[in-house]
């Protein structure tokens, strides 16, 4: 029988793996252009709703959590991360067949959403590895250090999730259709 310890150090191993993994194969996958596909442009409305429904879900979480229904909470940061998976899924099928849309506005508009962009794109590669080590630390069991990791996780996520919505929004003047 595998120890906890054990369990911890395989997790945190694939945790390090998919935390680097991931960042760069989407940002090579970002460069990469599908010859001879239809532009996927129908995708965008549909990630942001799904960043969107991902926030909500994020803060029933939490409300489930502080009421004491640990199943629910669980079944809820289950689809939370589904979402991600789904959300990082259909981004990289949209930027594999559509050119990138530069931002319209100009003036103080054009840096506002230039720095909700760059937090945006920086903090969701620093929550990979956050929801892993919150989610690893209540799958073995670990339920205080998941609390005091899940206190710094939470807010990270949800900014993330509402920002994504908030840069579709302000990016989606400027689409081509």
């Amino acid at each position: 029988m595998e120890t906890t310890e054990l369990k911890e150090k395989r997790f945190n191993r694939l945790i390090t793996v998919v935390s680097i993994l991931v960042p760069v194969v989407v940002a090579i996958l970002f460069g990469v252009k599908l010859p001879n596909v239809e532009p996927l442009t129908f995708l965008p409305p549909i990630y942001a709703t799904v960043n969107g429904l991902t926030a909500l879900l994020l803060i029933l979480a939490v409300w489930a959590i502080k009421q004491g229904k640990q199943k629910l909470h669980q079944n809820v940061m289950n689809i939370c991360i589904g979402l991600s998976v789904l959300f990082l899924m259909m981004y990289i099928a949209y930027h594999m067949t559509s050119e990138s849309t530069p931002f319209g506005g100009e003036g103080y508009i054009r840096y506002v959403y230039y720095f909700i962009l760059f937090t945006h794109i920086i903090l969701s590669i620093v929550i990979i590895p956050l929801v892993l080590k919150t989610y690893a630390r209540a799958y073995l069991g670990k339920f205080k250090a998941h609390r005091k990791l899940a206190k710094i996780t939470f807010p990270i996520w949800l900014y993330v999730a509402v920002t994504g919505v908030v840069v579709y929004i302000m990016i989606s003047p400027y689409y081509v259709h």
